[in-house]
C-alpha cells in the first residue's frame, strides 16, 4: 500500500511540476507609454509567445518605467528579475561597444540604409558580440525607432543656436556626442522625470522622436521642434540570459519569429506616425523648424574622422565596422 502513496504522490509531483512549467510566466520592461506601438506591439507578442507555445509561457508586459528606468531594466535582464526588455543600442553598448554605432548620431543616410543595416550580416555580428558580451542575452529583434528631433523654447537654426543649451540626454555616453560637438551641456535625466524637467526649466531642451514628444507631451512645455533628425534611432528586443539558455530550439525559433513580426508591426506604425505629426505639431501652434542638417552633420563626422568622443575618449567600434556600415547601399 506504501509503494502505492508513493507512487501516487510521485505522480503529483510530476503533474504539479509540468503544470508549473506551462504556466510559466515571464516579465516583459520598457520605459514607453501604453499609448506608444512599442508597447501594443508588446501586448500583441504576449498573446502570440502564449499562443505559439500551447500556454507554456505567457507574458506581462510593464509599461512607462513601471519596473524601473532605462539602466535599471538592462541590470534587472542580467539579474534575471526580468525575462525581456526593450533597449536602446546605446545602453546594449554597455555591455559591447560595437553594438552602439546603430545608435550613434548622423550615422546613417537615410531609412533605407537604416533598414539595410539592420538585415545586413554586420548587424547579427554586433548582436553575436553583445550576447558574449552581456553573458548570454539574446537580441531577437530590432523596431525602429524614429527619428530624433530636439525640441527647445527656441528656434535651433544652426549649430551655433545649441551653443551653452542645457539639453537632457538619456544616460548612455554616445547620446551627448551630438550635444557635445555643437557646444552644447548635455544633461543625462531618466526618462521618466523629463517633462518635469522641462517644466521647470531644470534643462532647456530634450531630443526624442515625434512619436514620443508626442506620446510624452513634452511639446505642452516646449515651443518649438526643431527637426535635426540626428539620430536614426531604434529599439532592441532582448531576451535574458537565463530564459534564453532554457528554452529549447522551437522555442527560440517561435519567440524570435513573434518578436520580429512584432517589431515590423510596430515600424510600420511608427513611420506613419511621424508622417502625420509633421502636420500635426504646427495645427497646435507649435514651430515645426526645417534645419539644414549638414553643419550639425560637420560637426559630428569630425570625431569620426579622429576615431575620438569630445571628451578625447577612444569611439567604442573599430574603423573596420564604421567603414563596413557606411558601406551598406
Amino acid at each position: 500500500m506504501s509503494r502505492k502513496i508513493a507512487a501516487l504522490a510521485a505522480a503529483a509531483a510530476l503533474a504539479a511540476s509540468g503544470a508549473a512549467l506551462a504556466q510559466q510566466k515571464l516579465k516583459f520592461a520598457h520605459v514607453y507609454e501604453t499609448s506608444e506601438p512599442y508597447h501594443t506591439a508588446a501586448v500583441w507578442a504576449a498573446g502570440e509567445i502564449a499562443k505559439r507555445t500551447s500556454n507554456r509561457y505567457t507574458m506581462e508586459v510593464f509599461p512607462a518605467s513601471s519596473l524601473g528606468n532605462e539602466t535599471q531594466i538592462n541590470q534587472a535582464l542580467t539579474l534575471a528579475t526580468v525575462d525581456i526588455i526593450y533597449t536602446g543600442q546605446l545602453f546594449a553598448g554597455r555591455a559591447h561597444g560595437p553594438i552602439s554605432i546603430g545608435g550613434a548620431p548622423f550615422m546613417f543616410r537615410d531609412f533605407d540604409h537604416w533598414k539595410k543595416f539592420t538585415e545586413s550580416p554586420l548587424f547579427g555580428e554586433l548582436a553575436a558580440g553583445y550576447q558574449k558580451g552581456s553573458g548570454g542575452n539574446s537580441v531577437v529583434a530590432i523596431t525602429y525607432y524614429g527619428n530624433r528631433q530636439t525640441t527647445s523654447n527656441k528656434p535651433l537654426a544652426k549649430p551655433e543656436d545649441m551653443k551653452g543649451l542645457k539639453i537632457r540626454v538619456p544616460d548612455a555616453p554616445l547620446y551627448t556626442l551630438f550635444p557635445r560637438a555643437v557646444g552644447a551641456n548635455p544633461t543625462p535625466i531618466a526618462f521618466a522625470e523629463v517633462y518635469l524637467a522641462l517644466q521647470n526649466k531644470t534643462v532647456d531642451a530634450q531630443e526624442n522622436p515625434l512619436p514620443t514628444i508626442d506620446a510624452k507631451k513634452f511639446y505642452e512645455v516646449q515651443t518649438h521642434i526643431n527637426i535635426t533628425a540626428h539620430i536614426t534611432d531604434a529599439l532592441l528586443t532582448i531576451v535574458g540570459a537565463p530564459l534564453w539558455a532554457k528554452l529549447s530550439d522551437a522555442d527560440k525559433k517561435a519567440f524570435t519569429g513573434v518578436f520580429r513580426e512584432a517589431a515590423v508591426k510596430a515600424t510600420g506604425e511608427i513611420i506613419e506616425i511621424e508622417k502625420r505629426l509633421m502636420t500635426d505639431f504646427t495645427k497646435r501652434g507649435k514651430t515645426v523648424l526645417q534645419v539644414d542638417r549638414k553643419p550639425f552633420m560637420a560637426a559630428v563626422q569630425k570625431f569620426y574622422a579622429d576615431g575620438k568622443l569630445p571628451d578625447g575618449g577612444p569611439l567604442p567600434w573599430p574603423k573596420d565596422v564604421y567603414d563596413r556600415l557606411q558601406a551598406i547601399k
